[in-house]
């Protein structure tokens, strides 16, 4: 991990790059067309959110249609009933003329400091285990010393800050010729990339997923193909390993950049991973 990528390197760099927005399409739309088009995403009838969000059809009808605005409460209550991403609830509520709510924070920020501490104490508790943090298209925040593994024999230009945590892995030049069941694994991404797109429309994150698409293989699932649980096997000059992930984030962040971060660790399937990613620490 490079120092641009540590938390001391993020609080020496350029605040603009930390606090860069994520615009959705919908960030020019009005209320009504706003809310009729995750109402139709989310697969919700306007009764269904009606009960949800404790109020009529016809009100929320009106509210669709631009006959009615809606107080702040309810732009609140309808927001969490569709359960749109903190971005998103603030976005909807400056569609319909208020102030957002949720803040977003440089990461960088001094009353970010102990958010900051916490991170890096969970990334060293993963040791000797690789673990990273990074924001949803992929763009790593930091990670622990362990993630080391994913820089051999990388093209120094996919190292280069910021770092895209999706297209080094992926990429030819990347880690991706040392993965050994890649078509399976490339298949788990972007299946997860194309779900979270379709919860939450992003078009920077659609070019994602297109680029990404155009490096993989085509999949050729066998008799022992799971589907829906594929553990990285991944080829390093200290043996083959296989490695299943976790994902954690923020759930209870009241902050959009909080909110936006994930950590992502990865464990060993096996007693061999095990005794190798352990191997690897006394030689750091």
């Amino acid at each position: 991990m490079t120092t641009d990528d540590s938390f001391e390197g993020m609080a020496a760099g350029s605040p603009t790059r930390l606090t860069r927005a994520m615009t959705t399409a919908l960030s020019t739309t009005g209320f009504g067309p706003q809310l009729r088009h995750w109402r139709t995403l989310r697969r919700v009838s306007q009764l269904e959110l009606a009960i949800r969000a404790e109020t009529s059809q016809r009100y929320l009808s009106f509210l669709e249609q631009g006959r009615s605005k809606p107080g702040r409460t309810m732009v609140v209550r309808l927001a969490e009933s569709l359960e749109l991403s903190l971005r998103d609830r603030n976005t909807l509520l400056q569609a319909a003329g208020f102030a957002p709510v949720f803040p977003e924070s440089d990461l960088a920020a001094t009353e970010l400091a102990p958010v900051r501490e916490a991170i890096g104490a969970v990334l060293d508790g993963h040791l000797p285990y690789p673990a990273l943090v990074a924001r949803p298209r992929g763009e790593l925040v930091t990670a622990n010393a362990a993630f080391d593994l994913f820089t051999e024999d990388v093209d120094p230009e996919l190292l280069r800050a910021p770092i895209n945590v999706l297209r080094l892995a992926l990429h030819p030049d990347g880690v991706a010729p040392r993965v050994r069941n890649l078509p399976d694994w490339g298949r788990h991404i972007m299946d997860s990339l194309r779900n979270r797109a379709a919860h939450t429309p992003d078009p920077a994150l659609d070019q994602l997923i297109a680029e990404l698409a155009g490096y993989l293989p085509a999949p050729r699932p066998g008799p022992d193909h799971l589907g829906f649980a594929v553990p990285l096997h991944l080829r390093t000059q200290d043996g083959d390993l296989r490695l299943i992930t976790t994902l954690t984030s923020f759930a209870t962040a009241t902050d959009v950049t909080l909110a936006e971060l994930h950590l992502e660790a990865f464990l060993p399937a096996d007693a061999e991973t095990a005794r190798i990613l352990a191997l690897r620490a006394t030689r750091r």
